[in-house]
């Protein structure tokens, strides 16, 4: 018997929940978009703050719904939703501190892959270092609408890092900057992990809300409803 409502999930069935979910990590701004975007909107869970909503964008039905900060927070909703819930798509639509000069404050990032200080995968593959993907069909979408709305957005490597408060973090961002690495953030190595692991559907995009250039980052408020250049992409080329 399938487990639901799961111990985090409290949608007492899979048609409560749309195939795609977008997933930012912050509960209220999976709020903000469900109430700016959505139509015909239902909230499916409210445990532990972890706003769910589902409605209809363009006629398009739609999930949106908080992960939470962190690998290991976001990883039980992740593998709830794909493995219980029947979601066949994940979209991470997150924050990003910025590793480069020329990716700035409100820049859009996409990842083509996630390296990570995460031990969640340490001895699942023997001597062979794991490197997570998203979807390429998804990936390859966002690229082409990105080129014909004239969207900028930076395509690259994002360190997906453990701890967020990290006296050693800059230790290695120059030769992670080397090897093609452009944003840091902390979910998305987890978000493809579970994703091939279930053979399903993840892409993983972020607007940089800080960066090491700059003295100004964006307050909670920003970061809850001012990054919706990054919502409606993410909205656009969300899966039927």
């Amino acid at each position: 018997m399938t487990p639901i409502p799961t111990p985090h999930i409290e949608a007492k069935s899979p048609e409560e929940i749309a195939s795609t979910v977008l997933m930012p990590g912050d509960p209220l701004r999976a709020k903000f978009i469900a109430e700016k975007y959505l139509e015909q909107v239902t909230c499916f869970n409210q445990v532990r703050g972890m706003l769910g909503f589902t409605g209809y964008y363009k006629g398009k039905r739609v999930s949106v719904m908080g992960s939470g900060m962190g690998i290991p927070s976001s990883m039980i909703y992740f593998h709830e939703l794909f493995a219980f819930y029947e979601v066949e798509t994940i979209i991470r639509i997150g924050t990003a501190g910025s590793f480069k000069q020329d990716i700035g404050l409100r820049d859009i990032v996409v990842a083509t892959a996630a390296v990570s200080d995460s031990n969640i995968n340490e001895g699942k593959f023997g001597n062979i270092h794991y490197s997570p993907t998203p979807d390429f069909e998804l990936l390859v979408k966002t690229w082409q609408l990105t080129k014909e709305k004239g969207i900028k957005a930076h395509f690259g490597l994002v360190s997906s890092g453990d701890q967020f408060y990290n006296e050693n973090k800059g230790q290695f961002r120059d030769k992670l900057v080397q090897y093609g690495v452009i944003a840091g953030e902390m979910e998305s190595y987890g978000l493809f992990t579970k994703a091939h692991e279930l053979g399903k559907k993840s892409l993983a995009m972020f607007t940089i809300s800080d960066s090491r250039f700059v003295k100004n980052q964006d307050s909670s408020k920003q970061r809850e409803q001012g990054y919706t250049a990054m919502m409606e992409l993410a909205l656009e080329i969300a899966p039927e």
